[in-house]
């Protein structure tokens, strides 16, 4: 598979909350920061998101806002606004006036990740993740927000489940966005796939994970000098090459123990060591801790 497939498919995302969030006039409210990602649909009406630190972030109708590490953030009728600290609910939410019609309906919430490799496979992606409506209404992207926001006003059967599956993949759909890489952003993996000859280099390491890459090899692929490449890569993805490959097989290797259905020869065999000693020792290394310990952790 392709390396954001193989992300995918080790964070086995799930829409875990999903809930209508209105509001009317002024209003203002902060969360802390929580162990989910967070995301938000805006629905109809305007808001502004501030995480600490940063300029307000103006969210109009049609915009997808995804938070891979939800930090301390506060959302608001306007910028500026002093906010009430609340505390997430899984139900639906009203804030300012409680009367009459709202002018801003949202659909926001929190995916579920796989949590044995969430902190690593989350620590490749960006900040933040925001598709305005004027670049994603136009696409497949902007089709999906339609359809779910249709779903959202029905009250047929299966509405739920029909909810949590649009927003599994409007999530997939928002990590292969083609413009992220285009964005001030952070290091990060889906940097390193708008990148063509680092691409080059991730889709021959997700290809072929037990290969004894060497930087050189990897920069051949990339069809670049080995300076450029490894100042490359680590520039577009917060890491060395080699560095990232040994990650990666460390991943593999924790959901196939958590999974607790292989062997460590087997393991040791797909991601590139030589026995299951070799592989052992480099997990001990890296984790802290053996195999064997850590896979009765995760059971």
């Amino acid at each position: 598979m392709d390396p954001l497939s193989d992300m995918v498919a080790l964070l086995r995302p799930s829409a875990a909350v999903s809930k209508p969030i209105s509001g009317k006039g002024r209003w203002a409210v902060h969360y802390d920061a929580h162990d989910a990602p967070g995301f938000t649909i805006i629905l109809s009406g305007e808001a502004w998101l501030t995480v600490d630190g940063k300029e307000p972030l103006r969210l109009a109708e049609g915009d997808f806002l995804l938070l891979p590490t939800t930090p301390p953030f506060s959302l608001a009728s306007g910028p500026h606004i002093a906010g009430t600290r609340v505390t997430p609910r899984d139900e639906a939410v009203r804030h300012g006036d409680p009367d009459g019609a709202p002018d801003f309906v949202a659909l926001g919430g929190s995916f579920a990740f796989e949590r044995v490799n969430a902190p690593l496979l989350l620590s490749l992606l960006p900040e933040r993740i925001h598709i305005p409506a004027s670049e994603g209404r136009s696409t497949r992207f902007g089709r999906l927000i339609d359809l779910l926001a249709e779903e959202c006003a029905t009250d047929y059967p299966g509405k739920a489940l029909i909810i949590r599956r649009m927003l599994e993949a409007l999530l997939v759909e928002a990590l292969r966005w083609r413009s992220l890489g285009n964005e001030a952003v952070p290091a990060s993996l889906l940097n390193g796939m708008q990148d063509p000859a680092i691409a080059q280099a991730l889709q021959a390491i997700h290809a072929d994970v037990r290969a004894n890459w060497t930087v050189a090899e990897l920069a051949s692929v990339a069809g670049m000098s080995r300076s450029a490449f490894s100042a490359r890569f680590g520039e577009v993805l917060g890491c060395a090459p080699i560095e990232y490959l040994l990650r990666w097989r460390m991943a593999i290797a924790k959901d196939a123990l958590a999974r607790g259905n292989k062997t460590l020869d087997r393991i040791a065999e797909e991601i590139g060591y030589g026995s299951a000693s070799a592989f052992s020792t480099a997990f001990r290394k890296r984790l802290g801790c053996p195999p064997g310990k850590f896979a009765r952790a995760a059971a």
